[in-house]
Formats: C-alpha cells, structure tokens, sequence
C-alpha cells in the first residue's frame, strides 16, 4: 500500500515537474521563417516612451510592453517582397535593399500574404510602442549614431538613396537599421495628442486620425529625425521613396 502511494506522489510530481518546464522553457533569441526573414527577439519590458523635446513627442512617460516579440532584423528587402507578392515596387533596384516605394495598405495587403504562406495570423506590424522600445538606444553622440545608421550626413553624396540592409552594426537586440536608411511604417494611427491620454501598458492608437505613424528617419533625413522618439505621419495610401517598413512575430 505504502510504495503503491509513493509511487502515485512520484507521477504527479513528474507531471507538475513537466507542466512547469514547459511554461519555464525560453524562447528561441532567433528565428528564420520559409522565405528566409531572420528574426530576433525582443524580450518584454518597461522604457520611457516620447520625450519633452517637441510638442507631438509630449510627454515623456513610462510605457510597459508586456509580451515579448520576435522583430524582423532588418527592414523587409525587396527580394522578400518578391518571393510574396511576385514583383518588386522599388525605385532603387537592388536584392538587399528595403523595399520602398510602398503605402501602408500596400504593406498591410504583404502581411496577410506572408500570414498565408506561413500558415498563420501572428505577423503583424509593430505598434508605435513596440517599434520605438526595440529602437531604443542614446545617439545623443553623433559618432555613435554613424555606425548605425544611414543618414544624411553619414552619405556625402548628392544622390541620396536607400541602401542595402545590415551594412551597419546592429542595436543591442540584433536589430539593423532602425535608424535611418528607410521610414517605417507602423501599426497606429497618428493622434498628436495620444501620449496624453494614451495607456501605459501596450499603447496602440487605431481608432483616431485619418493618417498613419512612420518611425525611424531615412537616408535623407539629419539625425533630429532619427531619434527614437521622432515622429510623423503620412496618409495610409502615402508611397514614398524612403518609406518601407519592417515585420513583428507575435509570440505564441
């Protein structure tokens, strides 16, 4: 009777002992989906979000993102872009490039594309949120910021454009290229006024302004709008050629 009990402790033991490795068990800092998009990790966490600097940045305040994300490393190429919608919208014509030239329906309309393909709903783009805290980083120092970046005062050159993707080193995540080389569209609509008002856990307008947000500053912009907290808004339809953009995995 007594080893008969013992060994009824020794299974529900196990299968707690199981249950818990499973919820405890990390997740993968990397991954590669079928047409080959290389994503890293960004784990959850607390960051100040916005800043005092100019009117529609305000205020600085502290947001929360609660669930950890897989980012794509690098801004979509055009090559990836192919392999989806089978052309390639981009006035610079390059494999590596990012893909350009593209509005955010335009991305929208890739995204439940790639979520076919990879027989899915978890990609997405980011919120202004989740872009801005993977993005992250002090470029208060110039020097620092050039060996990031793809900016105007880092080409020298007066045909300006777009360049190939992962040139510069990466952010503290893996990400390359969050600053400069190409706008990023985002998730939200834009609202001057949001931070205001806005939640301090996982923060996402999609109800108010008729246009949407872009991060990040581009090749021909000077390092002001390369700011993490830099913001500025285009409408949805709005194809620009420094305007591309980059892909979230949603953790399961």
């Amino acid at each position: 009777m007594m080893s008969r009990y013992l060994w009824l402790l020794v299974a529900f033991a196990f299968i707690i002992g199981g249950c818990s490795g499973k919820e405890d068990k990390k997740l993968s800092k990397t991954y590669t989906n079928s047409i080959g998009m290389d994503f890293v990790l960004v784990d959850a966490g607390t960051f100040t979000m916005g800043s005092d600097k100019n009117a529609n940045e305000k205020p600085a305040h502290n947001v929360t993102i609660s669930k950890s994300f897989y980012l794509s490393a690098t801004e979509v190429t055009q090559e990836q872009w192919e392999k989806v919608l089978g052309h390639n919208p981009g006035k610079f014509k390059a494999a590596k490039n990012p893909v350009e030239s593209v509005s955010w329906h335009n991305v929208r309309f890739f995204i439940s594309k790639l979520n076919a393909i990879e027989n899915t709903n978890r990609y997405r783009l980011p919120t202004e949120a989740e872009w801005e805290y993977a993005a992250a980083e002090d470029f208060e120092d110039v020097s620092k910021l050039k060996k990031h970046a793809w900016y105007y005062e880092s080409t020298k050159t007066k045909s300006l454009h777009p360049n190939a993707v992962a040139q510069k080193s990466p952010n503290k995540w893996g990400l390359y290229d969050m600053h400069g080389n190409v706008w990023e569209w985002v998730e939200d609509k834009y609202n001057e006024n949001f931070y205001s008002k806005s939640p301090k856990k996982d923060p996402l307008n999609n109800l108010v302004g008729d246009k949407n947000v872009l991060k990040g500053g581009s090749c021909y912009n000077s390092a002001e709008f390369l700011r993490p907290a830099a913001r500025i808004s285009q409408p949805p339809d709005y194809k620009g050629d420094d305007v591309g953009f980059r892909v979230l995995l949603a953790v399961e």
